[in-house]
This record gives C-alpha cells, sequence and structure tokens, in this order.
C-alpha cells in the first residue's frame, strides 16, 4: 500500500510540505486512498518534462472536498485529481466547470489557476482514447454494451458513446431505475444513437451479445476472486471488443480471462487510467504528456 497525507495533516500544510522534495504541487485525494497508482505515473510524467514538482496522495473524507480544494489552493498546487467517493461533490466545489463535466455530471480533474478552481473530467476522453490505443477502432462506429450504466463510470461511458454518435448503446444495471434515467439522458443526446435497456440476466446478456462489437465493464465486479460472472460462459465470441474497467495488480480479472479464451480482444483499467492521467496533465500543463513515461510508470507499478 502507498503513503498518504491524511486530512489533517493537509490542514496543517506548514508542518508537513518539508517532508517533501521535490515540493508536492499535485495531488490525489480519494477515500481510501492508499491503493492509488497514480504517483507511480505523474511523477515520472513530472521527472520527464523537467517540472520541479511532486504528486502526492491525501485521503479525504466525504463532506470536506471544497475544503480540501481551498485548502490546496492555499498551499500552492496546481491539481488535483479526485476519485471514488469524490467525483460527484467535487462538480459542486469549484469555481468553473468544463461543459463536458458538466455534461458527464462529476468532475475527476481539478486545476487551480490564479486561486480559481476549474473543474474537468477525464474519463469520458480517457474511455475513447483507451479504445482507439487499445483496439485501433473509434466509439462512434462501434455498437456498446454497457454492463453497470447506473454508477459514475458508466454513466460517464455511456454519455460519451452518445456524444460521439456510436450507433447503439444497451445499458444493463442492477438497479433498473438508474439504467432507465441514464437512457431517457442519452437519448436525448443523439438522435444517431439508438438505446435500448437490457435486464441484466444471463439469457438477456447471451441474446444481446451478437448485436454488440464493445463490451464496457463500468461495476467494480472482478476486483475480488470470487467475484460473480458478468457474461454467461460461452457468450463471448471473436469479434468482441472486452474493456474491462477494472484492474487487479495479481492477474486478469474473469471478464478478461473468458473473452480471451474467446479470442477476443480485450483491455483492462490500466489502460484508462494512463489516459485519464495524460488528460488530467495536458489540464495542468499544456501540450501532449510524456505518455510514455507514464505508461512506463504504470508497467513498473504493476510489476512491484
Amino acid at each position: 500500500m502507498g503513503e498518504f497525507l491524511t486530512f489533517d495533516e493537509l490542514l496543517n500544510w506548514d508542518a508537513v510540505a518539508g517532508r517533501f522534495n521535490p515540493p508536492a504541487r499535485l495531488a490525489v485525494i480519494g477515500d481510501p486512498i492508499a491503493h492509488s497508482r497514480s504517483p507511480q505515473m505523474h511523477n515520472p510524467a513530472l521527472k520527464a518534462r523537467g517540472i520541479d514538482a511532486q504528486y502526492i496522495r491525501v485521503q479525504v473524507p466525504q463532506g470536506r472536498v471544497a475544503e480540501a480544494f481551498r485548502q490546496f489552493a492555499a498551499a500552492g498546487f496546481l491539481g488535483v485529481n479526485i476519485t471514488i467517493p469524490h467525483k460527484f461533490e467535487a462538480l459542486d466545489a469549484v469555481d468553473e466547470i468544463d461543459p463536458l463535466a458538466r455534461q458527464l455530471g462529476a468532475v475527476n480533474t481539478l486545476a487551480i489557476r490564479d486561486g480559481r478552481l476549474f473543474g474537468y473530467n477525464s474519463d469520458g476522453p480517457g474511455y475513447l482514447r483507451s479504445v482507439r490505443e487499445a483496439f485501433g477502432a473509434e466509439v462512434k462506429d462501434l455498437r456498446v454494451l454497457i454492463l453497470g450504466a447506473g454508477g459514475g463510470a458508466g454513466r460517464a461511458v455511456a454519455v460519451q458513446s452518445a456524444l460521439v454518435g456510436c450507433p447503439k448503446l444497451v445499458l444493463a444495471n442492477r438497479t433498473a431505475s438508474k439504467a432507465e434515467a441514464l437512457a431517457c439522458e442519452v437519448g436525448a443526446i443523439s438522435s444517431q444513437t439508438e438505446v435500448k435497456l437490457l435486464s441484466w440476466t444471463d439469457e438477456a446478456v447471451a441474446a444481446v451479445l451478437p448485436e454488440i462489437d464493445l463490451i464496457v465493464n463500468a461495476t467494480s465486479l472482478g476486483m475480488k476472486s470470487g467475484d460473480a460472472r458478468l457474461v454467461p460462459a460461452g457468450a463471448l465470441q471473436a469479434w468482441h471488443l472486452v474493456f474491462d474497467m477494472v484492474y487487479r495488480a495479481d492477474g486478469e480479472t474473469p471478464l478478461l480471462a473468458d473473452a480471451r479464451v474467446a479470442g477476443a480482444k480485450v483491455v483492462d483499467g490500466l489502460t484508462l487510467l494512463l489516459h485519464q492521467g495524460a488528460i488530467s496533465f495536458e489540464h495542468w500543463f499544456g501540450g501532449a504528456a510524456p505518455l510514455e513515461a507514464m505508461r512506463e510508470g504504470l508497467r513498473n507499478a504493476a510489476k512491484a
């Protein structure tokens, strides 16, 4: 597990700032946060760009995000990444919200400029870049099934898919009312996208898969051994593209293992983390992020 600052330490920044050389100027917040691999990705990027700064983890409890943002600004930070469970709270804690972040309904990147707080969302654009890199395909050309469409990640993927006009979008969620609300929202975004709700049963998933190109797991299932199977055995085919937003340090998720057996192309959540991180870096510093330095940092973290 990685080292992190507590919220109380953040509030007493003058007492802890001297620990960091180079100085801490970027951070990721969440609760919990020790598992985050973002520092292993961003610190090599800072070094590659020759930027005298360090990226750290800070554990922030729910209900204290706005206070944390004010403290980061007062301490001279340049930006912050926001992870579970703070992405929705962050939306109300910034001074200006990027239009895409408002549409996606969450903020996962904060840029601090002249004391003002600017909120962005790199989940949707990171998803597009990940699909392009992993599969050599564009989401606008794919029929997409999202498993876990009711959560924050699933919502971002669904809205982004509709924004680029994918031909078909199938939403499955254990809580049907959340998927229904999302279906109404994304249906109003693009007249090019056919939106369909799916009852999440093995039979329904197996029946729809012949009409699907890209399968996205936006749940946390697969993170632990023994998690329930997301797609019935034998239903995946070689033409499927399988994007599991989960990543595991101890090997592949069951969904990706099943997909490989079927001959399908796969990608896991580390690729999404990489591209989300690159987009955040670009918001903070401009220009293209040093992607290969970031990728190598993540590879080293995965090996460790």
